[in-house]
């Protein structure tokens, strides 16, 4: 029975092709440090084959470089990145969604430590209000915006109008907007003009073109989900760093695919 961590030996585990021996470590250390669990309980993870390192199961022993290699706990990519950081922002109306403005609008860049240089995913436009993540993370931002992966963002939409059953049941069914026939989403009415919609897709303005498109135009639009993060602390204006955890749960939820639109 082993006492300590295993005594390192870089001749013991295979380096990653293109990795710089200097800069790899044990795949335990990595994780650990970047907040996924202990050393012991990781090794225990890669003992029961769920870690990979660019694609491969992973066994202990493993080296990898945090700063090139991709690695994956349970299918999902971790940020191991020393500088790693993702902000959660709840974005005020007015604020636009962009690194700079020429114009000398006030951006979402703006909220946020000038310490790190972030960059939004995706967009939210300059109106519309509540969540939206910022990071320096280009995978976790690939992930988040490629249209195969379908991460849920839920929106609050003050709308004119009291919508009728068969408004609802059109956004559920999908809405023919210019660009084409939207995907399914969750609709229902909370009453006080307020409508709930869960959508998949990331079309520039298409809740507001949804609505529209069923007679009810939107006055007012929060976001107050993206896939499984929600914070109904934060105020408008306020930001704060997600937890590892968060992190997790959320690259885990940019597996689920989404459903095609009905035709």
């Amino acid at each position: 029975m082993l006492n300590d961590e295993p005594v390192e030996s870089d001749a013991a585990a295979p380096i990653a092709d293109g990795s710089d021996p200097q800069s790899t470590e044990r795949l335990q250390k990595v994780l650990a440090r970047a907040g996924v669990a202990s050393r012991r309980v990781v090794e225990d993870m890669i003992a029961e084959g769920r870690v990979s390192v660019n694609g491969v199961v992973a066994t202990l022993g493993d080296k990898a470089d945090p700063a090139t290699d991709q690695i994956s706990v349970d299918g999902a990519v971790i940020s191991t990145k020393p500088d790693a950081v993702t902000y959660l922002l709840n974005k005020p109306a007015g604020v636009i969604t962009t690194a700079s403005d020429p114009h000398g609008r006030q951006t979402v860049l703006d909220f946020v430590p000038a310490n790190r240089r972030v960059f939004p995913v995706g967009r939210l436009d300059a109106e519309t209000e509540g969540l939206i993540l910022l990071t320096n993370d280009g995978a976790m931002t690939h992930q988040l915006t490629h249209p195969s992966h379908g991460v849920e963002k839920e929106y609050l939409a003050h709308v004119r109008g009291t919508p009728k059953p068969g408004a609802l049941r059109l956004l559920r069914q999908g809405v023919e907007l210019e660009d084409g026939l939207t995907a399914p989403a969750q609709a229902s009415y909370l009453g006080g003009g307020v409508v709930k919609l869960v959508i998949h897709e990331g079309r520039n303005h298409q809740v507001r073109r949804m609505c529209e498109a069923v007679g009810h135009p939107v006055k007012r639009l929060i976001r107050t989900r993206i896939g499984p993060l929600v914070d109904h602390q934060l105020q408008p204006g306020e930001w704060r760093e997600l937890t590892t955890k968060e992190i997790l749960t959320l690259q885990k939820s940019v597996n689920r695919s989404a459903p095609a639109p009905k035709r």
